[in-house]
């Protein structure tokens, strides 16, 4: 499954399956194929990118979000906070939080959002911007993509302590390589982490 799943950078990925699936899409690479399904974890501009969107979107793609991403889209969205569970396309979707534990930029309060997709089968953990934080226990994810660049989300070995409360098959560093943090960091995830990690290209 992994191999469906396309890094566009930053922590903007694509996946692909019965559905084309984006979440967080910006700066999308030329020629990105339509979505069926957009899932949008916070309003911050390098997250909601309505030019991104809108290149993407056709009058059958359904969007996923928070209320104030959704106040602010043409033609509504699912409005969802975290705990919620729904279908979408014939997507299975589980909301959780994205926060901040030691850091100013995201608080718990925003409602800001993280998501596990499920698609052929693999349940697949975007984490959105966030700290390693206590509602990540136990998830289990088949694969994780987890921020890792320190800054406005956590770094490299707070990365590891999400996987370990994670218990992911796979974890897939992001939010690397765009406005914060560097291949680098990556790298030092894949070494410390105790699940294996899969550094994606990124998509061009």
């Amino acid at each position: 499954m992994i191999e469906n799943i396309h890094w566009l950078g930053h922590d903007s990925f694509r996946i692909d399956g019965d559905v084309t699936v984006y979440i967080d899409p910006w700066q999308l690479p030329p020629n990105s194929p339509p979505a069926d399904l957009i899932l949008i974890t916070h309003e911050h501009y390098d997250h909601y990118s309505k030019p991104d969107i809108d290149r993407i979107r056709t009058p059958q793609t359904e969007i996923v979000t928070n209320a104030t991403v959704a106040r602010t889209l043409n033609g509504g969205a699912h409005v969802v906070k975290p705990g919620d569970r729904l279908t979408v396309r014939g997507v299975s979707i589980e909301v959780l939080p994205a926060y901040n534990l030691n850091k100013k930029f995201h608080p718990k309060s925003a409602g800001h959002l993280g998501f596990v997709v499920t698609l052929g089968g693999q349940r697949i953990y975007h984490a959105g911007d966030t700290d390693a934080i206590p509602e990540m226990k136990g998830l289990r994810p088949d694969i994780a993509l987890l921020p890792v660049s320190g800054t406005y989300v956590m770094d490299a070995e707070e990365a590891v302590e999400a996987v370990r409360l994670l218990q992911p098959g796979l974890a897939v560093p992001m939010h690397y390589g765009a406005i914060v943090g560097s291949e680098a960091d990556a790298r030092r995830f894949q070494q410390l982490s105790p699940a294996p990690v899969r550094i994606l290209p990124k998509e061009a």
